[in-house]
């Protein structure tokens, strides 16, 4: 097996000097002055919500100010972290409050992109969940909102700040394997069907106008409530957008493609669950790329999805694979990395010994960035970019046909029936509703 020293390696990964990551917006940490404090608010008090409010909490010189949660309990038992902070049901008191610098986006998918264009109206630094949007529109307008307000967007994909797959992409980008033409993303696991149900009396404590915010308002029902919101056109963006945007964002990134793809194709639907959710539990997607936007050199993105069984690709549940002209790359935010020449001989590649992924990192980056100590690992943009795919994906298996996108324009050329999903519906009333939308 052919050995890389681990000298020259580490010249040229992303454990080197400042000037060798610069070019992939890799961060330097830096200690912050007491001066520096930051104050956050956080937004959305669920499973990721409270894993926010205790990454917050442990940061140096950072200081939670606000809980904001539409269910009281919740509220309640993420007081008991930080019991310093205002609890409020409504996150405009938040956005109110000059003293805040950042808040923290956790909600469900449908409020990520209009919470965040109020914040960043408001003049906060906004960390968001992934996906940063609940469609293709709502991602575009993020984008455009934090070029236009000058304020930081850290989009929720936290790989980007791991070390260890820093260091991976690092070795694609020198050439481990070659050129890489395929990048390949499965979500492989067991959802248990969310069943069947009839519309019924929201919980007490509960705000449930509110939670549905700007979206068609329905009548509450007990399987389209706290995480099952996943499975729902109005309201979540399928298991694609759930954990499978992780593995696309790594794709995206070891693929090395800065644009959306030019075509997509997708196959999928509800194979196995017999239930009430919308979204698919099966689904097979391709995305092509012409490379650099020139003909004659594409590169290909495939994501694999099952919710029913716990047969893995390689072993591994959720993960990645890079192929290249010279070999391939076996990835996973699990901490594994196996690297293949082209005669399929695994190769001896030294990597980082701390092979953890987690939100702690990420959210660091957040707020030295803020500082101006550091350069955002997953920006707006980024977001947008990776995001996009699972809605698209998801949109080809909707309609149930592929189809071109125009990458600049991002639009589906001479299909009206499938632009029309590449935004939503709004209640026009309503006061998350964003204003263009309501200008449209």
């Amino acid at each position: 097996m052919a050995e890389f020293p681990r000298r020259d390696f580490l010249q040229t990964s992303s454990l080197a000097p400042l000037a060798a990551l610069a070019p992939l917006g890799f961060p330097v940490m830096a200690s912050a002055a007491p001066s520096d404090k930051v104050v956050v608010g956080i937004i959305g008090l669920g499973g990721q919500g409270r894993a926010h409010v205790k990454s917050f909490a442990g940061l140096p010189n950072v200081e939670v100010a606000y809980l904001c949660d539409v269910d009281d309990k919740r509220r309640s038992e993420a007081g008991e972290v930080v019991p310093a902070a205002k609890q409020v049901p409504d996150l405009r008191t938040i956005l109110d409050d000059k003293r805040v610098d950042a808040v923290s986006i956790a909600t469900p998918d449908h409020w990520h992109t209009p919470a965040a264009l109020l914040a960043l109206q408001a003049g906060k630094h906004v960390y968001v969940e992934k996906p940063c949007s609940h469609n293709v529109r709502e991602g575009r307008w993020l984008v455009d909102a934090a070029r236009q307000s000058g304020k930081l967007v850290q989009h929720g994909t936290q790989s980007r700040s791991a070390p260890f797959l820093q260091a991976a992409i690092q070795l694609l980008r020198d050439g481990v394997i070659g050129p890489v033409v395929v990048a390949r993303a499965w979500n492989v696991q067991f959802r248990p069907p969310i069943g069947k149900s009839q519309p019924g009396t929201a919980p007490a404590g509960f705000d449930y106008d509110t939670w549905v915010g700007p979206a068609p308002l329905v009548p509450f029902q007990p399987n389209r409530h706290h995480y099952t919101w996943h499975w729902w056109y109005d309201f979540g963006t399928g298991d694609a957008g759930n954990d499978g945007v992780h593995e696309i964002d790594i794709a995206r990134w070891g693929l090395g493609v800065d644009t959306h793809p030019s075509r997509v194709a997708a196959v999928g639907g509800k194979y196995i669950h017999d239930d009430d959710q919308q979204h698919p539990d099966t689904m097979t997607a391709a995305f092509e790329y012409p490379a650099d936007g020139k003909p004659g050199s594409p590169r290909q993105l495939t994501f694999e999805m099952r919710l029913w069984s716990r047969y893995y690709p390689s072993n591994i549940d959720n993960g990645n694979e890079f192929l290249g002209t010279k070999g391939r790359m076996l990835l996973t935010k699990r901490g594994k990395c196996e690297v293949f020449n082209e005669k399929g001989e695994r190769q001896n590649i030294p990597l980082p010994d701390d092979k953890s992924v987690g939100i702690t990192p990420h959210q660091q980056n957040f707020v030295e960035a803020i500082r101006g100590n550091a350069k955002l690992a997953a920006d707006a943009l980024t977001g947008h970019l990776s995001s996009t795919l699972p809605h698209l994906g998801n949109l080809a298996c909707r309609l149930g046909r592929s189809f071109g996108f125009d990458p600049e324009r991002e639009e589906i050329p001479g299909d009206p029936e499938a632009n029309a999903l590449l935004g939503r519906s709004y209640r026009t009333e309503h006061w998350g509703t964003p204003q263009r939308a309501q200008a449209r």
